[in-house]
């Protein structure tokens, strides 16, 4: 399937660009208008884009039905302030609530039941569920069109960063678990990030060997998968014939004696055991064991 922007209705196309960019955070944005009444609305446009200065961007689309704008983004023009508030799954519900077009004044911080907790630096409220709330100044922002659909991105540099103790671990970081967080996909769905995380090494700090550096019988292995590739290619060396052959005698040596005149079926059980180390992120060991299997 090929789309071409402009090629369909905008509506259509909206669903598309959701459903394959995601999962998105969600900027729970709380404003006040210029009478000082608090509106509160959430944005799945949203990311944190430099952390000195530190700046969230968020963007509140025109409306594709009538190509009207926000009163988040009218507010914002006229104040210039923002407090962005993150949605974790105790809120989801109540923050979904929230984006429901009541008319101009009226309060969606009672429509959804939330607390509006007077801010230090800004004068909008921050909610005082969510677990991190940002108060920020909109240093710009920046129209991105006229018509239906048209993003409009408030630049914000946060002033202020209160965190709630209740989800930071022993080291004082914060735990991706206790934060709970939840993101927008397409249509209807969340993802809730606390189910589904896992933990990827970083890049070493020197260079790694990289995938076009594993011997050919590893690298073309039908039981490896691209993932696995990238893990054996984010080493600085391969272990040396020395502890391969250590590795060898003391771990699967019996394995030589089971698969005796079976080759290829030692090779790809090894494959296989290999496979299983990496998904445990044990990367030295599984290297031993694929270098044994040369």
């Amino acid at each position: 399937m090929k789309i071409i922007p402009g090629s369909m209705p905008t509506s259509k196309l909206h669903g598309y660009l959701q459903g394959a960019v995601g999962p998105r955070p969600i900027a729970f944005a709380s404003t006040l208008d210029e009478q000082g009444r608090p509106n509160l609305s959430p944005f799945s446009f949203f990311n944190l884009f430099s952390s000195n200065p530190a700046t969230l961007i968020f963007s509140p689309n025109r409306r594709v039905r009538d190509n009207t704008t926000k009163h988040t983004l009218e507010n914002a023009r006229k104040t210039s302030e923002v407090v962005i508030n993150v949605v974790n799954y105790n809120i989801v519900q109540q923050a979904s609530l929230s984006s429901v077009e009541y008319p101009e004044g009226v309060n969606e911080f009672t429509k959804a039941g939330l607390t509006q907790l007077a801010s230090e630096m800004v004068k909008p409220f921050r909610v005082k569920e969510s677990p991190v709330q940002f108060e920020c100044k909109v240093n710009d922002i920046i129209e991105l069109g006229q018509e239906g659909g048209a993003g409009n991105l408030i630049i914000c540099e946060i002033l202020v960063m209160h965190i709630d103790d209740s989800i930071l671990n022993a080291n004082g970081v914060i735990d991706p678990r206790k934060i709970d967080l939840v993101a927008r996909m397409g249509g209807d769905w969340y993802t809730r990030a606390a189910e589904g995380l896992f933990e990827v090494a970083k890049p070493i700090s020197t260079i790694g060997i990289g995938v076009d550096s594993i011997p050919e019988a590893i690298r073309l292995s039908p039981v490896l998968t691209g993932n696995n590739l990238g893990q054996l290619g984010n080493v600085e060396k391969l272990p040396t014939a020395v502890e391969v052959e250590e590795y060898k005698q003391h771990a699967i040596l019996e394995l030589y004696d089971d698969y005796k005149n079976r080759p290829s079926e030692l090779k790809q059980h090894l494959h296989s055991m290999a496979k299983n180390l990496l998904d445990e992120n044990k990367v030295e060991e599984a290297w031993k064991l694929l270098m044994a299997s040369l």
